[in-house]
């Protein structure tokens, strides 16, 4: 039978067309069948109206003369007593065209006074359509029959199918009568919004209510077959509003369970409407009984929401959670979430009581690139608590608790047209670290630049020479900074630290050829900064009980300081390509060089320099000595303090790139494939030439190796260093193979990639992209998921994966399919910079997932340290989709966050309070 989704159409807008104009459809069809030449208004219904016979007037008027007009006029009493004709006005047979046809045969009855459409009968009149086996329309007594019929092995098929505009129902038939306005539906099936609904009978007694009686309604998408449903005798149903039923009882698998209630009331909005979110119940070893994620929904309006929820504990600990989203198409959208979380160990006055507060605050928000495109907004923050991810309860996010950085960063720029062009941008930011609990704040941050000018350009044409690619800009940033900790945060002393500085900077370029061949650049910049206080250093030998101590002093007010440099570079482009026979599969290799060459000067900024002198105690010294300290009163500053060094040096770099040229397995492709061997391996060095010792840097090395196309790279660097190690490892001005070394020291290197990958990408066409913005990745984690994915309870498992693959697999078949999916993460770093000689860190990380079955999937992160051996953070997940069902279990084996969770729920939103959730939290040390 088929399934039939409830919806008012089928009372509200399905049969109230019928009422009109089917009598009309019936003569209109009597008419072109038997060509009745005549009909009145009283034959629409023989047996209830007679015609009524003209009665004559009752008052004679004389015969008129000439005059008795003028003198009928005057007089006023005289009026015609005539009464009105009695008569209906025969109805408009046809507004539109109607269309009738089936299968096998259209019967006409003149003595039931009935029309038969039999075998995929069809009527359409407008937007109505009615579909059925059987068709049977009842003249006499007002009403519409609809029936399906049986085919030749006796099944019941083509049940009535009734269409008007979208609306659909599908019963096993239909009764209705046009006096009444009442409809008999059997055996139907209908969907109200997530809720489909099956009775045996139906009663339609006016537009917008009907009575059901012996009813199932469930999330499952099949009705007829449901895993689990409700069972009522009597239910009274108002379309896309509500369900009220009498006694309900819950079936699993047509078993009745003890889980009933004496009556019940679904309401079946399709839009969101503000309601009570029910809490669920349980108890915790430390904290007692609890109620948790109960609150109240506000559907403020088509643009926005707010949720309230809250936790209570009986031990006093408690939870407050506020959340709201927004948008407005083609212009933003974003979310706000705020929670506050009141921690509790043991009872009041017990040794072991703590108390713990913590709170964080989320809020992201987009600008539509549409919207205006001189100014945008944005926001990204992740601000509150250090300890919040630590001490959070009520949800589990791996990826949040293993990242130690907090950070926000809100903006507004702004662009103003014109020549030059002017952009402005204002932002604030914010950073902690969780571990040592420093917050770094910078608001307000103030950058404002001028684009870049060619004052000596040409109006037209290309520039050309020296002079005429004389460019130059101007830029201004100032910023506002604090530096604080989580306890002083919001109080008074988080302003002791607060420093303010702004930076005047314009550079001036020029680029120009020489020889054709070589790119030369040369330019030099000017900065200018502005501070609002410095420090001032003296020494006291009086102080600190006479061994002396140097003073440190904050003078408040303006100061500035202005320096300048000077750069300029030459390079050029080298190619090499070796050729092979073009038979064979690799054809050519090309090598590609871009060697540079760069010198600048940073002169000494010696007038910003000052100096104290330290003099040693005569009474522990045979011979006094004196120590003369350079100072500047900018150390420590906002912008620090400019160099005091002379600096004249010579930089080096070589680029390199290593491409070859194979010949494409495709027979249709006439061009080879070029395939990338060695990608960016850099050498960087520099030689300062106004230096008295250890005038060569180290070499700097980079590089990528592909090893899987667009897919995994290796990433690699490393660092030789020319001179040699005294005995206390201190680096000293004698070349390394000078003390008996090598040409260079390996002083450190390090290797690491990232792969992501799935059984997708060894089909054909399929590609494994990366999965979509979570919770995880706006807390600063990682988007894939390496280390778990998070958990938050209060959303009733709506963050846990699910599984979308509803294709359909034999597992008879022997190339069974088991899909899965692997992402790993490899790093080493080794250090020898003072002889240590070791690798620092070696570790690998590693997050899968394998649907062993249709709709059943396990999976791990984990990792493995090799240099202390020993398994790192470790989350096991299980999870089976049961239809209409959730079932999940989350597992932290070892280690301080030791937990799991269990879970089975329903996955509808109208029903997802009927779920069991059971779970041991980890310990917590407030």
């Amino acid at each position: 039978m088929a399934l039939q989704k409830l919806s008012h159409s089928f009372t509200k807008i399905g049969f109230k067309p019928l009422q009109t104009t089917v009598r009309n459809i019936l003569y209109s069809l009597s008419f072109s069948l038997f060509c009745i030449c005549y009909t009145t208004a009283q034959e629409f219904d023989k047996t209830t109206k007679k015609p009524i016979p003209a009665q004559k007037d009752s008052i004679s008027l004389p015969k008129k003369s000439p005059d008795s007009k003028s003198e009928l006029l005057e007089n006023e009493k005289d009026q015609d007593t005539t009464k009105k004709d009695t008569a209906v006005v025969p109805p408009q047979l046809l507004t539109d065209k109607v269309k009738y046809k089936s299968k096998d045969y259209m019967k006409l009855s003149r003595r039931e006074n009935k029309m038969y459409l039999y075998n995929e009968a069809e009527i359409i009149y407008g937007e109505m359509q009615i579909n059925a086996g059987l068709i049977i329309v009842d003249n006499a007594k007002n009403e519409v029959y609809a029936y399906g019929i049986k085919d030749s092995v006796g099944d019941y098929t083509q049940t009535p199918v009734f269409k008007q505009a979208q609306n659909v129902v599908e019963p096993d038939s239909i009764r209705f009568n046009f006096d009444t306005e009442k409809a008999l539906i059997y055996n139907s099936r209908t969907k109200q919004g997530e809720m489909n609904v099956k009775g045996e009978v139906s009663k339609r007694v006016n537009d917008s209510v009907i009575y059901m009686s012996n009813v199932k309604f469930t999330t499952a998408e099949d009705v007829d077959n449901a895993d689990y449903y409700f069972y009522a005798r009597r239910i009274k149903l108002v379309p896309k509003k509500k369900i009220v039923t009498g006694l309900v009882n819950m079936f699993i698998a047509d078993v009745p369970t003890p889980l009933g209630l004496p009556f019940g009331y679904f309401p079946l909005q399709d839009k969101r409407t503000s309601g009570f979110i029910i809490p669920s119940y349980g108890e915790e070893n430390n904290r007692g009984y609890f109620l948790q994620n109960g609150g109240y929904y506000f559907a403020v309006s088509d643009y926005a929401d707010l949720t309230v929820t809250g936790d209570y504990y009986t031990n006093g600990s408690y939870t407050l959670l506020t959340e709201s989203a927004y948008a407005v198409r083609y212009r933003y959208r974003g979310n706000l979430r705020f929670r506050f979380e009141n921690n509790l160990t043991s009872e009041r006055g017990f040794p072991d009581f703590a108390q713990r507060t913590t709170y964080n605050i989320q809020w992201t928000h987009s600008q539509d690139a549409k919207a205006n495109p001189n100014s945008r907004f944005s926001a990204s923050v992740n601000f509150g608590s250090s300890d919040f991810f630590q001490q959070s309860t009520n949800q589990l996010n791996t990826g949040n608790f293993l990242n130690n950085q907090l950070s926000s960063s809100i903006s507004y720029s702004k662009t103003f047209q014109g020549d030059p062009q002017v952009n402005l941008n204002v932002a604030a930011n914010h950073n902690s670290n969780t571990n040592t609990q420093e917050v770094n704040l910078s608001l307000p941050n103030i950058n404002a630049s001028v684009s870049r000018i060619f004052p000596f350009a040409p109006k037209v044409g290309v520039k050309k020479g020296v002079i005429q690619n004389i460019n130059t800009q101007y830029n201004f940033r100032g910023e506002n900074r604090i530096t604080t900790t989580d306890d002083d945060l919001f109080t008074g002393d988080m302003f002791n630290d607060a420093r303010i500085g702004m930076q005047h900077s314009i550079p001036i370029s020029t680029n120009f050829k020489i020889f054709k061949y070589l790119s030369a650049t040369m330019g030099t910049s000017f900065q200018e900064n502005w501070v609002f206080e410095t420090i001032d250093q003296s020494y006291d030998p009086d102080a600190n009980d006479g061994a002396g101590e140097v003073v440190r002093d904050t003078i408040a007010g303006f100061d500035a300081y202005r320096t300048y440099n000077f750069s300029t570079s030459l390079g050029t482009t080298i190619y090499g390509t070796f050729n092979f026979k073009k038979d064979k599969k690799i054809q050519a290799i090309r090598h590609t060089m871009r060697p540079s060459i760069s010198y600048s000067i940073n002169p000494a900024f010696d007038q910003f320099y000052d100096e104290y002198t330290i003099t040693d105690d005569p009474n522990t010294l045979d011979i006094d000595e004196t120590e003369v300290v350079e100072y500047s009163r900018f150390e420590g500053g906002f912008f620090g303090a400019p160099s005091n060094t002379f600096s004249s040096s010579i930089g080096f770099s070589l680029s390199n790139n290593l491409e070859a040229k194979v010949k494409s397995k495709d027979t249709t492709d006439l061009e080879p494939r070029k395939v990338v061997l060695l990608n960016n391996l850099n050498f960087r060095t520099a030689y300062n030439i106004a230096g008295d010792s250890l005038q060569l840097s180290p070499i700097s090395i980079t590089g990528n190796i592909p090893i899987i196309e667009n897919k995994l790279d290796i990433n690699f660097s490393a660092e030789l260093d020319p001179y040699a190690l005294d005995n206390n490892n201190r680096k000293i001005d004698v070349w390394n193979i000078d003390n008996g070394g090598s040409l260079f020291r390996l002083t450190r290197a390090s290797a690491n990639f990232g792969y992501s990958f799935s059984s997708k990408d060894f089909e054909k066409g399929q590609s494994n992209e990366d999965p979509l913005s979570n919770q995880t990745l706006q807390n600063g984690g990682r988007p894939d998921n390496l280390f778990g994915g998070g958990t938050d309870f209060r959303d009733d498992q709506s963050n846990r994966p699910t599984n979308d693959n509803k294709e359909k697999r034999d597992i008879k078949n022997y190339n069974y399919k088991i899909p899965w999916s692997l992402r790993l993460s490899y790093t080493v770093n080794y250090s020898n910079n003072a002889r240590q000689n070791e690798i620092s860190s070696h570790s690998i990380m590693f997050s899968g997932d394998v649907e062993l079955a249709p709709k059943w999937t396990v999976g791990v992160s984990s990792g493995y340290d090799l240099k202390n051996p020993g398994f790192t953070y470790t989350n096991l997940r299980f999870q089976r989709d049961l239809d209409s069902w959730n079932l999940s279990f989350n597992w932290i084996p070892f280690s301080e966050r030791t937990s799991w969770n269990f879970y089975i729920g329903i996955k509808s939103s109208v029903l997802s309070d009927i779920k069991y959730d059971k779970r041991r939290e980890p310990d917590r040390q407030l």
